[in-house]
């Protein structure tokens, strides 16, 4: 009896180790990341700031005064990438409400005013997540994007 109870914690025990494995939680996948983003960052050379939620930016022209908010449709050009130069989606002339987008572009696009261009670097948790895109999964992306206009 002593032995079939240890068997069964041995196995629940190992049941639990191979769960967890190599999957992190999403605040140390989240903390991984900003330190992948800055130094990805560094090696381009660019100069970016960082919202409080973590959401990297890049202003290359900073366009109108005005800016956009969630409740605004939007219309981009945008290029989106992963940290590895592999291109997944792009688009032009794209119109779309903010509210329907990734937290990432809800937060990193009222950065940019009518006109203004620039990058935006997504950690993973703002972006698609554990959801697959192009067949990966907790991957950081990183947007070229001009806001053309917004209603």
């Amino acid at each position: 009896m002593l032995i079939k109870k240890l068997f069964y914690l041995f196995a629940i025990a190992i049941l639990f180790t191979s769960c967890s494995g190599d999957d992190l939680s999403m605040q140390e996948r989240f903390d991984k990341e900003v330190i992948e983003i800055e130094a990805y960052i560094k090696t381009k050379g660019w100069t970016a700031q960082k919202t409080v939620e973590g959401i990297y930016y890049v202003i290359d022209e900073a366009g109108s005064v005005d800016k956009p908010t969630i409740v605004n449709v939007v219309r981009v050009n945008y290029a989106g990438q992963f940290m590895d130069g592999i291109a997944f989606d792009a688009g032009s002339d794209v119109q779309f409400s903010l509210s329907s987008v990734i937290q990432g572009w809800q937060i990193g696009i009222p950065k940019f005013g009518r006109g203004g261009k620039g990058k935006l670097i997504i950690p993973s948790k703002y972006a698609y997540g554990d959801r697959t895109i192009n067949g990966r999964s907790n991957q950081i992306l990183v947007f070229d994007v001009t806001l053309i206009d917004y209603k």
